[in-house]
């Protein structure tokens, strides 16, 4: 007979599992990353907590590992960037669809946002949480939030008008006509 706690992490993947990936990616910006992400954190929540808690709490747990591996990996690679001499972007391609453009413009606006910004910015907006419940997620306090929150929109509001003075998309190629200047 299977252990109730691998019931719930069956139930949980198969139920919650691409919101998970979707929550990852917008801190990540890369969906490898973020499965990536979303594997180790149910390995963490799962090898220590083993029965006693539903689907919902479940997923709890693993948002809050998701958060917190996103926020560590930050710290280290924030730290390597002070030694390494060399910063590579990634290569990413067009898929031509206007949509997904603007998808990429704003996961690339985002990458710009230090991480903690970042973690505020997609909680509170993405995953539509309360300032308490952002703040009982990353373990900060709720004027912590509302600074990061409102450093983080100023960032993007600055983005988005040197954009519209430069007519261009954040990858720095002109827009076409078919896409709308906002």
């Amino acid at each position: 007979m299977s252990a109730r706690w691998e019931l719930v992490v069956a139930e949980l993947v198969a139920e919650r599992g691409e919101a998970l990936v979707r929550y990852a990616t917008l801190l990540t910006g890369d969906e490898e990353e973020a499965r990536d992400m979303v594997q180790d954190a149910l390995a963490a929540t799962f090898g220590r907590l083993r029965n006693g808690f539903a689907v919902e709490q479940a997923e709890a747990y693993v948002r809050r590992a998701i958060a917190n591996r996103f926020l560590d990996g930050a710290r280290r690679r924030q730290r390597w960037r002070r030694i390494s001499p060399l910063v590579v972007d990634r290569e990413r391609l067009d898929s031509g669809s206007t949509l997904t453009g603007e998808r990429l413009d704003m996961a690339a606006r985002l990458q710009r946002l230090t991480p903690r910004e970042r973690a505020c910015i997609v909680l509170r907006y993405d995953e539509d949480r309360t300032v308490d419940q952002v703040a009982a997620e990353l373990g900060i306090s709720a004027g912590a939030v509302k600074r990061y929150l409102s450093d983080a929109l100023a960032k993007l509001r600055g983005m988005l008008e040197r954009e519209r003075e430069r007519g261009e998309r954040l990858d720095g190629r002109p827009r076409d006509g078919r896409e709308e200047v906002r």
